[in-house]
C-alpha cells in the first residue's frame, strides 16, 4: 500500500494545526490525528448541494453563501443545479486551504473555482451571513454543531448564530446543514429558529453502504420573519 504523504500545514486561530497529505490519487485532511476530510468520502458533501439547490427551483438569480471550501465536493455538486445568474459565494477562513484548491487538490475541483458565478472569500462565513441577503446558506464548518476545529464555530449552531441566518433569509430561503452525526438539541434549536427542518441521514461514501452522515435541511417560515 502506498504511504500517505504530509504536503502542507496550517496553524488554526484557536489553536491546533490542519494537515493535508495524499496517498496516491487521495487526499486527507487532519487534525491532532483525526481524518475531517477525505476525497474518497464525498457523498455526503454532495447531498448537502443537492438537497439544497433542490428547493431553489424556479429562481433565477439565486444567491448561494456555501460556509467551508474543504474539498470542493459541495461547491461541485451546487453549481450545474444553479442557474447562469446564480452568485455563489465560498466562505473559507484559511488562507492556506484555498491554496490547497488551487494548487495541490486542483483536479478535485475540476475547474469549479473559474466558474463566472463562482467567488471564493477568505472569511468568517458567520460575518458574510450577517452582512447580505441570501436564498440559501449551506454549512459544513468543523464537524457540524459538535465542532472539532474552532470554539467560534459554535456561535454559528447556536440560538444566536441560527438567528442570525435566519435574518439573513427572507421567508422560504434554505438553510442547510452537514453534520457528522445527529444531535437532537441541534435539530430542537433549528426549528425554535423559526425554519421547518428535515433530518436527512446520507451515505458518506457514494455508494449505498457504509457509514451515514447528517444533512438538516431548514426552510424558513413566513410566519417566522424576525427583525431585519
Amino acid at each position: 500500500m502506498l504511504p500517505w504523504i504530509h504536503l502542507d500545514s496550517t496553524r488554526l486561530p484557536d489553536g491546533g494545526e490542519l494537515k493535508l497529505a495524499r496517498r496516491g490519487d487521495e487526499f486527507s485532511i487532519r487534525l491532532a490525528g483525526a481524518e475531517l476530510m477525505n476525497s474518497r468520502l464525498s457523498g455526503s458533501e454532495e447531498a448537502l448541494a443537492t438537497l439544497a439547490c433542490a428547493k431553489l427551483a424556479g429562481l433565477r438569480a439565486p444567491r448561494v453563501l456555501i460556509g467551508g471550501l474543504g474539498m470542493g465536493f459541495t461547491l461541485r455538486a451546487a453549481l450545474p443545479l444553479l442557474p447562469p445568474k446564480a452568485e455563489v459565494v465560498v466562505a473559507e477562513l484559511l488562507p492556506a486551504v484555498a491554496d490547497w484548491a488551487r494548487g495541490p487538490m486542483a483536479d478535485l475541483f475540476a475547474g469549479s473555482l473559474d466558474d463566472p458565478r463562482v467567488r471564493v472569500e477568505i472569511e468568517d462565513v458567520a460575518r458574510l451571513i450577517r452582512a447580505a441577503r441570501w436564498d440559501a446558506i449551506l454549512l459544513d464548518v468543523d464537524n457540524g454543531p459538535d465542532g472539532l476545529t474552532q470554539a467560534a464555530n459554535d456561535g454559528l449552531y447556536g440560538a444566536a448564530g441560527l438567528a442570525a441566518a435566519r435574518r439573513a433569509l427572507g421567508a422560504g430561503g434554505v438553510l442547510a446543514v452537514w453534520s457528522e452525526k445527529p444531535d437532537d438539541a441541534f435539530a430542537k434549536r433549528f426549528a425554535r429558529a423559526g425554519f421547518t427542518v428535515e433530518d436527512h441521514r446520507v451515505h458518506a461514501h457514494r455508494g449505498k453502504s457504509g457509514r451515514r452522515h447528517v444533512v438538516w435541511l431548514g426552510v424558513a417560515r413566513e410566519d417566522a420573519r424576525g427583525p431585519r
